[in-house]
């Protein structure tokens, strides 16, 4: 996937301000529109240029593309970091009117957007705002304030237990002179025990204000956890993969464990092979309420197998190339 260089399509300065980018859209647009247009390749060009302006008009999407930094440059290889987005507010509310029929979804029923445009924005910025609770008119000049919503990361502990934490947002705004600048507020949150990935912690009243007496909108906080030192998390299971020794594996072995509520003591069986599975029932993320049961702990043994850095140590492994008949690659016919 190649990066699109937003700013260097629409012909602008990165620090342009909101109507340096609307003008130098109407220019292009009209330059550009297929119905118009003598350029050979006026098309394409007219969709890139909607694309970019449907991101550098928007605040938020704007923010959001700026913060992978000013090092890249238009076609290179391009992969969204993981979790690029984390910690990043936004309202959302689709897509908007970027360029006509070339927008949206094109007549086969696809969208019309590039796929760098869809892997940072054909999701999350898609849907904000879809949720209950949105936007909403009350009586008179009165309306409620729209829903906004973020991605925080959280500590695998922390859904373990339940926890207490202060969380920084970035805040898109437009400043006086036109400028898109990002703005920070920290909220202290109640992380519940048992929340797992993906999952939505709603508070109520911190998203958009609303108008007269209308109600404020709500914010909505997606789970995700942070990149642990030995687990990995699927659903409510929790992963670890075990070392063990060869002499562990083949001949059983009681040995100890870390698993997320303290050390245990695991019995390996006798031949366990390299990569098989032991389950501890109920020791993965606790259930979160009635409705669902708590995840296991999934122990992935890792046979690991000792150096041979001293004279006795490529001894003991001589002594096993002479004690066994086995080729590791019999199943290949070799």
């Amino acid at each position: 996937m190649e990066y699109k260089d937003y700013y260097q399509i629409m012909g602008v300065e990165r620090g342009a301000t909101q109507d340096e980018i609307k003008r130098a859209y109407r220019k292009l647009a009209r330059k550009y529109h297929p119905d118009v247009s003598k350029e050979a390749d006026a098309e394409q060009r007219f969709k890139e240029v909607g694309e970019a302006n449907e991101v550098l008009k928007d605040p938020e999407k704007r923010a959001a593309y700026d913060q992978l930094g000013a090092d890249w440059k238009g076609g290179q290889d391009f992969n969204a970091p993981p979790d690029w987005d984390a910690g990043f507010e936004f309202g959302g509310g689709g897509f908007t009117d970027g360029g006509a029929q070339y927008h949206g979804f094109n007549e086969a029923g696809g969208s019309a957007y590039s796929d760098f445009f869809e892997s940072l924005f054909g999701q999350g910025f898609q849907q904000a705002g879809t949720r209950p609770g949105g936007y909403q008119q009350q009586s008179g000049f009165q309306s409620g304030g729209s829903d906004h919503h973020a991605k925080i990361l959280i500590d695998l502990e922390d859904a373990m237990k339940g926890a207490t934490r202060s969380i920084s947002l970035r805040v898109p705004e437009v400043d006086a002179s036109g400028h898109v600048i990002t703005k920070e507020r920290v909220l202290k949150i109640n992380i519940p025990k048992g929340v797992k990935q993906g999952q939505h912690i709603r508070l109520g009243g911190q998203g958009n204000p609303g108008m007269g007496q209308g109600k404020a909108g709500d914010l909505y906080l997606e789970i995700e956890f942070n990149p642990h030192s030995i687990y990995r998390v699927e659903g409510r299971d929790v992963y670890l993969d075990l070392p063990v020794a060869p002499w562990e594996a083949a001949l059983g072995a009681s040995v100890k464990a870390p698993t997320p509520g303290g050390v245990v003591d695991l019995k390996i069986k006798p031949g366990s092979a390299n990569g098989s599975k032991m389950r501890l029932k109920g020791r993965g993320i606790p259930a979160s309420s009635s409705n669902n049961s708590a995840g296991d702990l999934y122990v992935v043994l890792q046979v690991a197998l000792p150096p041979a850095s001293t004279d006795s140590e490529r001894a003991a492994y001589e002594k096993m190339q002479q004690s066994f008949s086995f080729n590791p690659r019999a199943k290949l016919g070799v």
